[in-house]
């Protein structure tokens, strides 16, 4: 059996993950946005060589948030169970109206 202990451990790492990637994202849209402005008043977007760079740091972020959140990022927690119980649910109101 799992203990408190051992639950406040890995909780305490989880969040400490998390901390760790909302720093890395907030870096990314600050500097993103640095390197837009520089590339825009050094050249005025003729070529927007920025885009390369956010796009491959971009990508990496994007990696590091499907290994942090896995299918969860889009759907959520528990989604699949939660609208399998919910389909049962209705599947009980349809049948018990159906006289």
């Amino acid at each position: 059996m799992e203990s408190q202990e051992d639950r406040y451990r890995r909780a305490s790492e989880r969040v400490a993950e998390l901390r760790k990637f909302y720093g890395k994202l907030g870096s990314f849209l600050l500097v993103g946005g640095l390197f837009l402005a520089f590339n825009y008043y050094s050249n005025g977007l003729r070529y927007p060589w920025f885009l390369w760079i956010i796009g491959f740091w971009g990508l990496g972020i994007a990696i590091e948030a499907f290994k942090l959140f896995g299918t969860n990022l889009f759907l959520g927690r528990n989604w699949e169970q939660r609208k399998i119980r919910e389909q049962m649910e209705k599947e009980n109101r349809d049948t018990s109206n159906w006289f």
